[in-house]
């Protein structure tokens, strides 16, 4: 008997692949706990336009993550804060705090988990932030902290 899986199953592939199991198996387990539906003509065909759907959507976000990791590649951001005798920060720069930066200055809307810090920006100075966009496209930015005047 062939199956469209509906949802990954252990052992026997994942969502969307025509596998061929027992009569048995697919009757019994898999078509009455909706993890697959039976092959047939119009199925696989549903299946295939929806997995070119797919496709088409995630090569679409890839493109605009591209085009974000350019505009951002290299840019500066300048920050005028108050700061102590010895160039700490009174408070602190988070990655939330980049984020709005960049949707400020940039037009950009990044999420504030896509932006990689290894702490917090607590101290004058300038620092290098990655902000993941898609896997495997990332851009660069350089943080400049001055103090307040």
């Amino acid at each position: 008997m062939e199956v469209i899986l509906s949802s990954d199953v252990k052992g026997v592939g994942k969502k969307g692949d025509v596998v061929k199991v027992s009569d048995g198996y697919g009757r019994n387990y898999l078509l009455p706990r909706g993890l697959a539906k039976e092959a047939t003509a119009g199925n696989v065909r549903q299946v295939e336009v929806q997995k070119e759907k797919v496709r088409q959507q995630k090569e679409t976000e890839l493109v605009e993550a591209r085009m974000k990791a350019q505009l951002l590649e290299g840019k500066h951001l300048v920050y005028v804060t108050k700061a102590g005798d010895n160039g700490r920060l009174f408070g602190a720069i988070t990655n939330k705090d980049l984020a709005a930066s960049i949707e400020k200055e940039f037009g950009l809307d990044i999420d504030k988990k896509k932006i990689e810090m290894k702490d917090t920006i607590k101290a004058l100075g300038e620092y290098e932030v990655r902000v993941k966009l898609y896997p495997n496209v990332s851009a660069a930015l350089k943080v400049l902290v001055k103090p307040e005047e």
